[in-house]
């Protein structure tokens, strides 16, 4: 009934920047977090950036600085601005999104993933 669509992933040179967007859609009733989510070759995923729809925000240690979470309320969109890449940033990210579709039940829904590389 949801679905995530993920865009803006890239190839970029160390020190530069990408956006990244993921449009929520659907039959949604609320949307409880919206998220991003980083995994590279050989390691576990991890968090990167929270998004409650009451307004707070997390984020992890390693892009704490660099990168911004926001929202467009009105698309169930939410964005992350990511500055000051570095080489370890490389990895597929995912959007997650904890949301309680138009019958009234709770679901997390990922995205497909976009690969971001960044060049030393």
């Amino acid at each position: 009934q949801v679905q995530l669509v993920e865009s803006g992933g890239g190839l970029v040179q160390a020190g530069g920047s990408l956006r990244l967007s993921c449009a929520a859609s659907g039959s949604i009733f609320s949307i409880i977090n919206m998220d991003w989510y980083r995994q590279a070759p050989g390691k576990q995923r991890e968090l990167v950036a929270a998004y409650n729809w009451g307004g707070s925000t997390n984020y992890g240690d390693s892009v704490k600085g660099r990168f911004t979470i926001s929202r467009d309320s009105a698309k169930n969109t939410v964005y992350l601005q990511m500055n000051s890449l570095k080489p370890e940033d490389t990895g597929v990210y995912y959007c997650n999104g904890k949301i309680v579709n138009s019958g009234r039940a709770f679901a997390e829904y990922w995205g497909q993933g976009t690969q971001v590389s960044v060049t030393s």
